[in-house]
């Protein structure tokens, strides 16, 4: 088990670059209204939406690839290298002289940041208590939507007076601190070896009774990340379609994320004593209500309310789901797990934004958009419930200790009864 002074700094530097990688799943939504109003670059929502798909295609290689690469190489050296290159490539952004360069800053900007999410969970989970598994993933995903709630706010003050570009080069200057906190306190996870190839890696999740998890996971994340990426590009302007002005747009996107926040420690506590499984099944049925329910045009204190609520169960919904693969692969194909998941479900986030900029252009975004990602948590909620357990040999992660169906740890003979 690793001391206190590790976990804490394994904890805390995992959490910072989580922050970081919630600024970037925001950034877009709050400058793209002014990207749009000003015509920069000529920007349409068709192209706004392309450039959005840029980044996201590099996330799902970066999730993909560096997911396999931190179960070869180390947790430490994959969560440096994925900070450090996303940190200066969004700096870079704030410069782009074209919305061809800015979409290429955004590509390689992924590659980074897709690989940070998974090897930040994975590191978190080898961490944890063993009780807290749950708690320990929701929490440090807070950091997720802290960083997308700061950057709403940032949004909010520092556009009018320094423009859309001070966004970008704000966003990476916490990197300047992270990096080099980083390189001197951040510790290598006890549970890391160099036994497997990444190639060995990716194929142990289609074997032995993972196979079905594999793909259950896979396809809850496309339509939880659907859900994450539409909303939170295209709120404000699916707001300002149904009449709300911007500030109050901006706001809603903003209350959305404070919501998520709240939804995920309440998901963790949930999850340490009840499993995880029903949890996560439950909490996507519960955001394609609330989805749902958006498309009724309320006065705006009920819109906050309403919005609060869906971003409860929309965004801890998805994180479930990783503290869900988290408890059901073992330490040499955990992260690789996580990656794919993460790398599949960039799918469902690059579909997300074109999803809501086609319904934008076609004038129905209000309130359609809200029905189609209704459907989608509905989708999601189905999926995660055909997850199944891996086989007990392979799910045991110390002697005596198995996956369970809902992802609780327990006893093998007792299992292998059921």
């Amino acid at each position: 088990m690793p001391n206190a002074a590790d976990r804490r700094w394994a904890i805390s530097l995992a959490w910072s670059a989580v922050l970081l990688d919630g600024f970037d799943l925001v950034v877009l939504g709050t400058v793209i209204p002014v990207l749009l109003e000003h015509k920069v670059w000529g920007l349409t929502p068709t192209s706004a939406a392309t450039v959005s798909t840029f980044g996201l295609v590099g996330m799902m290689i970066g999730a993909l690839t560096i997911g396999a690469l931190t179960d070869t190489l180390g947790r430490r050296k994959a969560m440096i290298l994925s900070v450090a290159s996303f940190s200066l490539l969004t700096a870079l952004c704030a410069f782009a002289p074209s919305v061809f360069v800015f979409g290429l800053l955004r590509f390689l900007a992924g590659l980074g940041l897709g690989g940070c999410l998974p090897t930040a969970i994975a590191i978190v989970n080898e961490h944890a208590r063993r009780d807290r598994t749950g708690s320990a993933t929701t929490t440090v995903m807070t950091g997720y939507h802290v960083g997308a709630v700061l950057t709403a706010l940032l949004g909010i003050l520092v556009i009018p007076d320094l423009g859309w570009r001070a966004m970008f080069v704000i966003g990476a200057a916490p990197a300047l601190v992270l990096v080099p906190l980083m390189v001197k306190y951040l510790p290598e996870s006890a549970a890391f070896e160099h036994k497997r190839t990444a190639l060995g890696a990716f194929a142990s999740l289609f074997k032995s009774g993972y196979a079905r998890s594999t793909v259950a996971f896979c396809v809850t994340s496309f339509m939880g990340l659907l859900l994450v990426y539409g909303l939170n590009t295209w709120l404000p302007q699916i707001m300002r379609s149904a009449g709300y002005e911007l500030g109050a747009a901006l706001a809603l996107l903003l209350t959305l994320n404070v919501g998520a926040v709240v939804g995920l420690l309440v998901a963790g506590a949930v999850a340490d004593r009840a499993g995880i499984r029903r949890p996560t099944v439950l909490w996507f049925a519960a955001a394609a209500v609330f989805l749902a329910l958006l498309s009724v045009r309320m006065p705006q204190f009920g819109a906050y309310v309403a919005v609060f609520v869906t971003g409860c169960f929309v965004f801890s919904a998805q994180v479930l789901v990783y503290a869900y693969i988290g408890r059901t692969y073992v330490d040499g194909n955990r992260a690789t797990a996580l990656g794919m998941a993460a790398g599949v479900g960039r799918l469902g986030a690059i579909s997300g934004p074109v999803v809501g900029g086609t319904l934008l252009d076609a004038g129905v975004a209000y309130p359609w958009g809200f029905y189609v990602f209704a459907l989608v948590g509905a989708f999601g909620a189905v999926a995660v419930w055909l997850a199944k357990s891996p086989a007990p040999e392979l799910a045991a992660q110390q002697p005596g200790e198995v996956a369970t169906a809902d992802g609780r740890r327990g006893d093998p003979d007792r299992e292998l009864r059921l």
